[in-house]
């Protein structure tokens, strides 16, 4: 999938607020760093963590609320 169509998908996921998915993608790609595997398939040795926490939430893996509750 091209990178504008992800992102215009985790935009979508993130109430079309880029502060709110800055912190979804940001909040999840510690997790990853901190060892947690990635709800997609992906390869964190060879994908950005954020890239990977983007596509994430661009397939609604992470929501929102997900991130709040945390």
């Amino acid at each position: 999938m091209r990178l504008e169509k992800v992102i215009y998908n985790a935009l979508k996921n993130a109430n079309d607020d880029n502060y709110i998915l800055s912190l979804m993608v940001s909040k999840r790609a510690n997790e990853l760093a901190a060892g947690a595997e990635p709800l997609i398939k992906a390869d964190k040795n060879k994908i950005k963590l954020t890239d990977i926490a983007l596509m994430e939430i661009a397939d609604g893996a992470i929501v929102l609320d997900t991130i709040i509750e945390e």
